[in-house]
């Protein structure tokens, strides 16, 4: 049997039925285009987080700067974080979740559209409103982890901490609404005969966060609401000055949720190179079953490891030999996805894409920051290097080295499938090294400033502490990085508008998204397909056809099957993937105003609760909160009872 799928002739095929203009993107449900919301948004918002980053660069490239002052430093490089991992990677990863999931498992849309759409806009109104906070200057400013009782009124009377408890109470609320999708979605809208261990790994991965973030962010959302009780009501779940409450229920709190949120930007970069590995070495990705079962370890485990974080406040030998265990335990599953990656690349036909050249520099840099979670796993080691730089380099080369490095990998990859035309090569050469480059002179140096004892969130230095140059050398590296994205977003932007065509499956790779047009029509598949193997465009052994071109169709392939589909008959199905979804008689759900009308009642409701703590103001503006809480009973009713179908 023939071994491998590849691609129609190089074509563009606008998707039908989809409409066109600024209301139908306000009111699209169809997750394809929420998708690229997402990941639109989510971008803007990285950018923003990085030039937060820049300016805390700048502050520390030379000792005893005044380039900011001291409350302003703390803003910023709490806002870098909370930008960051609330409002950029969180989202990125999002976004290829609502792209490419229903169609890598052969569905037309989510299971719950309108809902989807909900979580975008919720999302997008929760980072406005928590970015708002610059505006009044009073941006949170305790860290992303808030640690009670600074956060309390007697320590933060400002609005800091208010914009930080509303703010991500509603961004929490857009993920456990998209999560529980994804969930449901993954489980009943499968194509026949995708059963679970069929499913490709992205997909896998994507349950897997899903399942961590609606149980982790619950437990957050317990802790931000005790916080806001606090601060709003005079309750004293951490108020340790009044009722002597103990400020570790907070620690534990956050941390239960904070260690997890690290698999949740993680494993889903796991499931985007497992995708990317098999497809550019021409493999079947190595040890299937084990690759889906350690990826379930590890979040289960990620559940057992928080107080590995609280290390340096006493819980005694017990509870810190436990911690020390399960820190070290989750490296085994990690490291069997390291080793089957060597694996399914060992021996393969590699292409150095720019997709795979993130990939494999994933690897690398995701071991580095590993290896050094495995050192904070030591209960003595872990004591010298708390509140070093040493952390800061070590949760740098895990998010930077790992989350970032994949979403770019996933984002050359899909880029083809999502605007039909490629990203250009030579412009991606430039961002990978650039990038690869400016991360590791940015943060290695970080390492032995940290041993050396330079705290972490220090506002400036003394030029006598020998720490001058390896910090010039960090802030000439994060511009490095600056100038590397600045390239990415030129190559984003002018291949949209530009870029050579892709063709349906430029890749040659494997699993459904890539059967259809690119990009894909409305409707996604003009009939469910039937799926017999976990890569239905690769039947049997692909590197029977290593003479085959990437992406490149030749005359011998027309017997090469998809589920028992002639790759004749396939690209029939193609031009019946031209029509729209009328013709077809294929039902789709009407677009819908209501999403974005209640998630800005939601987020009026939410920001209304600031003015309170505004001297006067809520004499003025006391309806505001009336405003939001009717928008949001009227959009909850209008959203139940509208009709699922267009009349």
């Amino acid at each position: 049997m023939a071994s491998t799928a590849t691609a129609s002739a190089p074509h563009r095929v606008a998707a039908p039925n989809a409409e066109t203009g600024l209301w139908s993107w306000i009111t699209t449900v169809d997750h394809k285009r929420i998708g690229i919301m997402y990941g639109v948004t989510a971008f803007l918002f990285f950018l923003m987080g990085g030039v937060e980053a820049l300016i805390i660069r700048a502050q520390l490239a030379v000792p005893e700067n005044r380039l900011i002052e001291a409350d302003t430093y703390n803003q910023l490089f709490s806002m870098h974080a909370l930008t960051m991992i609330f409002l950029a990677l969180m989202p990125l990863t999002a976004a290829l979740f609502n792209y490419v999931v229903p169609l890598q498992i052969g569905a037309r849309d989510v299971a719950f559209p309108r809902l989807n759409a909900l979580s975008y806009w919720i999302f997008l109104f929760g980072g406005l409103f928590l970015n708002a906070s610059w505006f009044l200057k009073a941006a949170p400013n305790s860290g992303w982890f808030a640690y009670a009782p600074i956060t309390t009124k007697a320590f933060g009377p400002g609005l800091n901490m208010d914009f930080y408890v509303l703010g991500l109470q509603v961004v929490g609320l857009s993920s456990i609404v998209a999560s529980l999708n994804f969930i449901i979605t993954i489980i009943n809208l499968r194509a026949p005969g995708m059963r679970l261990m069929r499913m490709p790994i992205f997909t896998w991965m994507t349950l897997v966060t899903s399942v961590l973030i609606v149980t982790a962010m619950a437990v957050f959302t317990i802790a931000i609401t005790e916080l806001l009780f606090d601060r709003f009501f005079g309750t004293n779940f951490f108020n340790t000055v009044s009722a002597g409450a103990d400020p570790l229920l907070w620690q534990h709190l956050f941390w239960m949720f904070g260690h997890p949120e690290v698999y949740i930007l993680i494993i889903p970069i796991l499931g985007i190179v497992s995708e990317v590995i098999p497809t550019f070495s021409r493999k079947p990705l190595f040890g299937y079953n084990v690759m889906v079962f350690s990826g379930v370890l590890i979040g289960w485990l990620g559940w057992g490891v928080w107080s590995h974080h609280m290390f340096a406040v006493g819980l005694g030998p017990i509870a810190d030999s436990f911690f020390s265990l399960s820190t070290m335990l989750i490296a085994i599953p990690t490291g069997i996805k390291i080793f089957n990656y060597l694996g399914t690349m060992w021996g393969g036909s590699i292409r150095y894409t720019t997709a795979m050249n993130f990939a494999v520099a994933f690897i690398v840099m995701f071991t580095i920051g590993g290896i050094s979670g495995v050192m904070h796993a030591v209960a003595p080691s872990d004591l010298q290097q708390t509140d070093t730089y040493f952390v800061v380099a070590h949760i740098h080369y895990v998010f930077f080295g790992g989350t970032v490095l994949g979403l770019w990998s996933g984002l050359y990859y899909w880029y083809p499938k999502v605007f039909g035309r490629l990203l250009d090569e030579k412009l991606g050469a430039v961002h990978f090294w650039g990038t690869l480059i400016g991360m590791n002179l940015t943060f290695f140096p970080m390492h032995f400033l940290g041993m050396f004892g330079m705290a972490r969130r220090t506002w400036t230095y003394s030029r006598d502490l020998g720490f001058n140059e390896m910090n010039l050398l960090a802030t000439a590296g994060a511009f490095l990085i600056a100038a590397s994205t600045l390239v990415f977003a030129i190559n984003l932007f002018t291949a949209w508008k530009r870029g050579e065509l892709a063709g349906d499956n430029p890749w040659g790779a494997a699993t459904l998204e890539w059967s259809m047009a690119s990009p894909p029509p409305v409707y996604n598949f003009a009939a469910l397909p039937q799926v017999h193997s976990r890569m239905p465009l690769w039947e049997g052994d692909p590197t029977k056809s290593a003479g085959i071109p990437h992406g490149r169709v030749e005359e011998s392939t027309d017997q090469i099957t998809l589920g028992g589909t002639k790759v004749g008959e396939l690209h029939e199905a193609t031009e019946t993937n031209k029509m729209s979804a009328h013709d077809l008689g294929i039902h789709l759900p009407p677009p819908s105003f209501w999403p974005i009308v209640l998630a800005f009642g939601i987020s009026l409701l939410f920001g209304s609760m600031i003015f309170r703590q505004v001297e006067g103001a809520w004499h003025n503006l006391w309806y505001l909160s009336f405003a939001g809480l009717a928008t949001v009973v009227v959009s909850i009713y209008a959203f139940a009872f509208e009709p699922g179908h267009s009349h």
